[in-house]
């Protein structure tokens, strides 16, 4: 079966348009982290103040997917073998976690509210001054409850290393399980999936705006590839971009004031930037050629995308102020580039020879040094950044048909995000 990607690609580059769930950037990439060199985290057992049958099963849920999340992160070393943490008798819990060498002790309680309501509460002590570093409470329904151990674990990265985690973000995409593409999203670990659209047609594309409340993409709903927005918060679905030929959303600049998209009018597709307020247009390119594939960087100064205008599709950077262009790759084929949130690399699809399979690629913003992320594993695409620059979302089709796996930003680390039926297309990590 043709990849999602190779269908656009043969949309883009054409002369008539025929009409498709489990380290941090710096150069060298790098994941070899020593486990003896991590902070060591004491996970005792959750507590649960009721004989409910639900309260027992509450606290195992929030005590596994808090170990899930930290395990994920790959930022600590984790001890298990602790048992239930009383809260009468920390000294002695403390003790016993400073005699497994843990530097921190972390546990949890939940208790019925009312109704389907419950209450959790995450603490993390140090273990050498035996002071609480971390106490939070959160109340949610049942269905709420993954949601409160995301958030906390994400307190914790934040408290111990100053950076946003990731635990408490999504991933959206299109897939085919209905018979046409629609997109969806699900939580990072590849939980809570949710159907977004009911378009009946090809929807995909999808592109988060800065705060996670709109999703931006492409659907054929009414016989020609439009933009569409999902507003969230709101419930609704509503049109940006209509009718008149090729519309293709790239992305969403950092302060959500304008979209970067690929537009035909009857001529060679061009990058366009909308402004979101005013609805202005303003054309980037117009070389001879089909440019497609936009994005922004992180500071919203430069645009990458990919053009043919040398032949085969290539990756250029387009500098907002000067409008200077400079071309990074001379590859066979690439498709996709995603700026890093750094600002450093930019991910990509690609191959380097008509033999070679598609493979996810890296290169730095003046194209001279290129890594091989994926190898030997069918056609690998779609990559996007999560949000903390540590981890890459992609599709594969390694195992029959198309899924989304994640990978460390080095290539390690490879893993389905979650076992979705049909074939799933273009990924967009929330930011």
């Amino acid at each position: 079966m043709k990849s999602l990607k190779i269908i656009l690609a043969a949309i883009l580059f054409c002369p008539l348009f025929c009409f498709a769930r489990n380290s941090d950037v710096y150069i060298g990439i790098s994941s070899k982290y020593n486990p003896n060199a991590l902070p060591k985290i004491a996970l005792g057992s959750f507590k649960y103040s009721t004989d409910l049958q639900q309260a027992q099963e509450n606290a195992n849920l929030l005590n596994n997917v808090v170990r899930s999340d930290l395990m994920r992160t790959r930022y600590f070393e984790i001890e298990e073998n602790l048992g239930e943490i009383d809260n009468n008798n920390l000294a002695r819990s403390l003790s016993l976690a400073r005699t497994k060498k843990a530097d921190y002790l972390l546990f949890g309680e939940v208790a019925p509210v009312k109704d389907d309501s419950w209450e959790f509460k995450g603490f993390l002590y140090d273990t050498q001054s035996q002071k609480a570093v971390l106490a939070k409470k959160f109340i949610s329904s049942s269905k709420g409850l993954r949601r409160s151990a995301h958030l906390f674990t994400d307190q914790i990265i934040k408290l111990l290393y100053g950076k946003r985690g990731v635990a408490d973000t999504k991933i959206a995409f299109s897939n085919d399980s209905t018979g046409r593409k629609e997109i969806y999203m699900v939580d990072y670990d590849g939980y809570n999936l949710i159907k977004l659209t009911k378009d009946k047609s090809i929807a995909l594309l999808p592109r988060w705006n800065s705060d996670g409340t709109k999703i931006f993409y492409t659907t054929y709903r009414n016989r020609n590839p439009d933009i569409f927005y999902i507003d969230l918060k709101a419930g609704t679905i509503n049109p940006l971009l209509k009718g008149g030929g090729l519309n293709l959303i790239g992305g969403v600049s950092p302060d959500d004031s304008k979209i970067v998209f690929t537009m035909s009018r009857g001529e060679n597709a061009s990058i366009f930037i909308k402004e979101l307020d005013t609805g202005n247009l303003r054309q980037l390119t117009d070389k001879y050629g089909v440019d497609g594939s936009p994005s922004f960087s992180p500071d919203g100064k430069f645009v990458t995308y990919v053009s043919n205008r040398a032949g085969n599709p290539q990756i250029y950077i387009l500098d907002l102020l000067t409008k200077q262009t400079r071309r990074l790759t001379n590859f066979n084929w690439t498709d996709t580039p995603q700026w890093s949130p750094t600002g450093e690399w930019i991910v990509f699809a690609g191959r380097q020879s008509p033999k070679h399979p598609i493979d996810i690629f890296i290169t730095d913003i003046t194209g001279a040094q290129i890594r091989q992320l994926t190898a030997d594993s069918a056609d690998n695409e779609d990559p996007t950044w999560s949000p903390d620059g540590r981890f890459i979302a992609f599709t594969t089709t390694r195992n029959g048909k198309r899924q989304i796996y994640v990978m460390d930003s080095d290539g390690s680390a490879q893993h389905l995000v979650a076992n979705i039926k049909g074939n799933s297309f273009t990924p967009s990590w929330s930011k």
